[in-house]
């Protein structure tokens, strides 16, 4: 059920043709980032797409009082910001770092002129919108409705999700995001986001070392988190 929760398109480039893939790595640019540098901010003009190398990249609006409300975290492997390519508009969101980062740039014309060559890649594109759309019209639905403690619960079970590693699905996983991160995806003040989570580890749902958090009990977290 949490997947219906969880945008990812790193099976963009995996279902891709060799041609294809050859293409867009031709096309790629890669610069190191460091951790919160800006990548790109709400309203300005896209001028190509990128792709996450290496990384954790943070997609968030800022309200008129200047507070963040993070939509989504991108992982390595994930392609960004070509919604605004193909619908021609400006970008609807702003992107940073979280970590140091290694990010690949495509131009906008290199990237068009691939899209006009692969029909394989306008296909996933378009599966990849359509899926994104649902996420995030799923994400409304329930984080408008919940309170912090079950939104708290289903964050933690997203990142969970994001930070562990498709290389190694047995491997332990440790969320990395900083308190006022997750208070920013949550949607509720740091102050109150740490009551949370130490009630968490009272419980035993979690356990924690400086920024570090893990989940131990699975199955009273998504309890909480309340989206059946």
């Amino acid at each position: 059920m949490i997947s219906k929760f969880i945008f990812n398109n790193q099976y963009l480039f995996d279902e891709l043709p060799e041609s294809d893939k050859n293409l867009l790595t031709g096309a790629m640019k890669t610069k190191n980032y460091r951790k919160n540098e800006p990548i790109f901010t709400d309203g300005t003009k896209p001028n190509g797409v990128y792709y996450l190398n290496e990384g954790k990249i943070k997609k968030y609006k800022v309200d008129n009082d200047g507070r963040e409300q993070i939509i989504y975290i991108y992982s390595s492997g994930e392609f960004f910001g070509y919604s605004a390519i193909l619908s021609n508009e400006s970008y609807g969101d702003t992107t940073s770092t979280l970590e140091n980062s290694v990010i690949s740039f495509i131009s906008k014309d290199s990237f068009l002129d691939i899209l006009s060559q692969s029909s394989v890649l306008s296909r996933l594109l378009l599966k990849s919108l359509s899926h994104e759309f649902s996420v995030m019209a799923n994400l409304i639905a329930v984080l408008s409705h919940r309170t912090v403690r079950e939104r708290a619960a289903l964050s933690l079970l997203i990142l969970h999700d994001k930070y562990k590693s498709n290389d190694a699905p047995d491997e332990e996983v440790f969320i990395t995001l900083s308190r006022v991160d997750l208070a920013n995806m949550v949607g509720t003040a740091r102050e109150t986001l740490a009551r949370i989570i130490n009630d968490f580890k009272q419980e035993k749902l979690i356990r924690s070392e400086g920024r570090k958090i893990q989940i131990i009990n699975f199955k009273q977290l998504i309890h909480i988190a309340n989206f059946y």
